[in-house]
């Protein structure tokens, strides 16, 4: 019980919410007293006591001794940066300020809301930072055009900069859309809720390569929920193929995979199948390591999209798709010749980053099934050592270990192997 205090309320104010994370790292990560954590921060119990009820405010040097400390990669500085911009709004607020001006100063806060939680640092996704800050900010209504531009412009930074990032932007149009929904005609609200699909989709891609897939899961069901509630059945669809899509990456079965995928194809009928399903379902066959069947999703795929896809109008799907998948089935089968040919359509079609360096992965694991450990271990490493590190996504990370899954279980030892183990180990920049 040594490590158990009074609750802090998050939602009590921003600097009950900087404290509520100082206390989760100090005692349900790392197990800590209020006196080792002083001792190694150069700080006094008493004051570090005092941050963590949010009693008084800490120093900006001590927060960033204390993020260094606990390894919170810049949540704790951001939460305190957050905490320092709500105070300095509410300041303007009273003092009359408004206008463009104070608009971009409500946004700017809401963007640091989100880095600061909205990726799931307390596990609350931004709600107790939307509490705090709601009364200070102002309607930032769209058109649905404007809504659906946003929409695309979403997507291509999820496909071009770091997650973390993306999902920032993202929470603060994601809370702009629901209060627009809560001020719109019945009409206008449908198509607000098939804008609140979308965003919620790429919020949900964005916090799964984020690894943070318990925020990314309530994210998927809200997006579910929007899409239900617009009637448009592609919508319907579209989010569910997403979903099961991404959560290949551990953030699910392979199996509960597979029955997503059913479960998507049953709004459509037997009559109408999903190319998006279809890749979906042959990754999903491909890592249970069912090959046969998984080549024999990929021949299906490729008969279906051979009778024309047409496209969704927000971009989600592309034909890379269709040769990612391929790259993924073959190389786990070892058929490195088509491998190859998957591989190259996709760096030939996509702008990706995610994509790009995981069909690298896709090549060293044809390698090491075919035998070669070691060059296989050592090229896997380097694609993820040319990386950045805010840009190794839970998605690259991910597939770095089923390719160090696939090395027999005699040469786990050998240093190629050890070396992309370590590798994998590090904990991302975000």
């Amino acid at each position: 019980m040594r490590f158990i205090s009074e609750h802090v309320d998050p939602a009590r104010s921003p600097w009950h919410l900087l404290g509520a994370e100082l206390r989760h790292q100090r005692e349900q990560v790392h197990r800590l007293s209020l006196r080792e954590v002083a001792r190694q921060v150069y700080c006094d119990d008493g004051d570090l006591s005092k941050w963590e009820r949010g009693i008084t405010r800490p120093h900006p040097d001590n927060v960033r001794r204390l993020d260094d400390f606990y390894g919170a990669g810049g949540r704790i500085v951001a939460l305190h940066a957050l905490a320092m911009e709500v105070e300095r709004l509410r300041t303007l607020v009273k003092e009359g300020s408004g206008g463009k001006e104070a608009a971009t100063e409500r946004r700017q806060v809401l963007r640091l809301a989100a880095v600061g939680a909205g990726i799931g640092a307390l596990g609350i996704s931004g709600e107790s930072v939307r509490q705090a800050i709601a009364a200070s900010y102002a309607n930032d209504f769209r058109s649905i055009t404007d809504w659906e531009r946003a929409c695309v412009d979403h997507l291509y930074a999820l496909r071009t900069r770091p997650p973390a990032q993306v999902a920032a932007d993202l929470l603060i149009d994601l809370f702009t859309v629901k209060r627009q929904k809560e001020a719109s005609s019945p009409a206008e609200t449908l198509e607000l809720e098939r804008v609140t699909a979308a965003l919620a989709s790429v919020q949900a891609n964005a916090l799964t390569r984020l690894g943070d897939h318990g925020a990314a899961l309530r994210w998927w069901h809200t997006a579910r929920q929007a899409a239900d509630a617009s009637g448009d059945l592609e919508l319907r669809v579209l989010v569910r193929a997403e979903e099961a899509g991404h959560g290949l990456y551990g953030q699910r079965e392979p199996q509960s995979v597979l029955g997503l995928v059913r479960e998507a194809q049953q709004l459509l009928g037997p009559d109408r199948p999903s190319v998006d399903l279809l890749t979906t379902e042959a990754k999903a066959l491909s890592v249970l390591g069912r090959h046969d069947q998984a080549q024999k999703t990929i021949e299906t795929l490729l008969d279906v999209a051979d009778k024309g896809v047409t496209p969704d109008p927000l971009g989600f799907w592309s034909p890379s798709q269709i040769h990612f998948a391929k790259s993924w089935v073959y190389a786990a089968m070892g058929d490195e010749r088509k491998a190859d040919i998957a591989r190259d359509d996709v760096l030939a079609r996509t702008r990706d980053y995610q994509y790009r360096a995981n069909v690298q992965l896709h090549e060293a694991l044809c390698m090491i099934v075919n035998g070669g450990t070691a060059e296989g271990a050592r090229h896997a490493a380097k694609v993820i050592d040319d990386l950045e590190p805010a840009y190794r996504s839970h998605h690259i990370m991910h597939t770095g270990r089923l390719v160090l899954r696939a090395v027999p279980p005699t040469q786990q030892e050998w240093p190629e192997v050890t070396e992309l183990r370590e590798l994998l180990r590090r904990r991302p920049t975000t």
